[in-house]
């Protein structure tokens, strides 16, 4: 009896011994794993550092950006620098801020990684206007797109705050989007540059808890748009545009402005990264291209209706419109009568 007592306390122990291994092993494991993501992600970061393209980047502290001759980005209008972002306009109404580098975009296959802000004390849609980043032909232009002129050469990409077209419209703002311009396309403000906008999302950028992000990649003709304004540090799809053709030897920028509607808009930073990119023969042998296309361009055409008319000013057209009728009738049948009456005369 007393040995099978024994055995069985053996047992039990021998138990428990492989359970805490079992546990410690385990502990273990999920420890290397975790090491691991780490240090992969730490060296992801790494490997992204090292094609960090300064030259081209606006980062902390800001060095290399004023009015002298060695600076690599000039500010424009009511842009100024702080310690924590570049602020391109106030919250103020009529205001108008940009920043451009002075070097030429010479990458063929790049990402742009830009963390902005824009904020204010106007409450939902009566804020404005947002903000663009550019990459054109043209640099320190005054204009009435975003602060950047109109019927630019090169890529524009907009945070729209507020909505100029018919509020009913199938989109909810804040709205980014992206637009190719050749010199002769015109950014149609009214409707919110619709009729030339290549793709877009909705994305909560505006006095946002979290930090907002825009991710731009170009690599072979194909540009790809993301956002990440959620907090949760991962991009989301907000467009793609394949056979996008874009020159080299532009500038990058960022401008905003403000009407009589306005915000705090910032740059905190614009970082510019160098893509690895193989190519066949073939594709390194593709035409230079001089003018910004899209090889399909009609796949993004919008058709924008025109505005109806609302339901009072329907009553009031037809009532000036009947009012209108009737006093035609009695100055004719005025008229009328008159000339009745002089042919009357006649007789006698």
């Amino acid at each position: 009896m007393a040995a099978n007592v024994s055995e069985l306390n053996m047992a039990r122990l021998r138990s428990s011994v492989f359970s805490v291994l079992r546990l410690d092993l385990l502990r273990q494991s999920l420890c290397v794993l975790v090491a691991f993501c780490v240090l992969t992600q730490a060296e992801q970061q790494e490997f992204l550092e090292d094609f960090l393209k300064r030259e081209f980047s606006l980062v902390k502290p800001y060095r290399g950006l004023g009015f002298s001759s060695s600076s690599q980005w000039d500010l424009m209008g009511t842009a100024m620098v702080t310690p924590d972002h570049v602020r391109l306009t106030p919250d103020q109404q009529s205001r108008q801020g940009a920043v451009w580098s002075r070097i030429p975009f010479v990458l063929r296959d790049w990402e742009l990684r830009v963390h902005f802000k824009i904020h204010g004390i106007g409450k939902k849609n009566l804020n404005g206007d947002g903000l663009a980043i550019w990459l054109t032909r043209d640099r320190m232009q005054n204009g009435p797109v975003f602060g950047n002129m109109n019927q630019f050469v090169g890529l524009g990409l907009f945070v729209d705050t507020y909505p100029n077209a018919d509020k009913t419209h199938d989109r909810t703002f804040p709205y980014v989007s992206v637009m190719l311009g050749n010199g002769t396309l015109t950014y149609d403000h009214d409707h919110d540059g619709r009729t030339t906008e290549l793709g877009g999302c909705t994305a909560m950028t505006r006095n946002s808890i979290y930090d907002t992000f825009l991710l731009v990649r170009y690599s072979k003709n194909k540009l790809t748009l993301m956002v990440d304004v959620d907090g949760k540090q991962e991009w989301r799809d907000c467009a793609e545009v394949s056979g996008l053709r874009l020159p080299t030897g532009y500038y990058l920028g960022a401008s905003s402005v403000t009407g009589d509607l306005s915000d705090n808009h910032d740059i905190i930073s614009m970082k510019v990264y160098q893509l690895t990119v193989e190519r066949t023969p073939e594709e390194e042998e593709e035409e230079v291209v001089t003018i910004p296309r899209v090889d399909d361009m009609y796949q993004f055409q919008v058709d924008v209706e025109e505005e109806g008319m609302s339901g009072l000013q329907l009553f009031f057209t037809l009532l000036f419109s009947v009012l209108g009728l009737a006093v035609l009738a009695v100055v004719g049948l005025v008229l009328y009568g008159r000339w009745k009456e002089n042919k009357r005369k006649r007789f006698y």
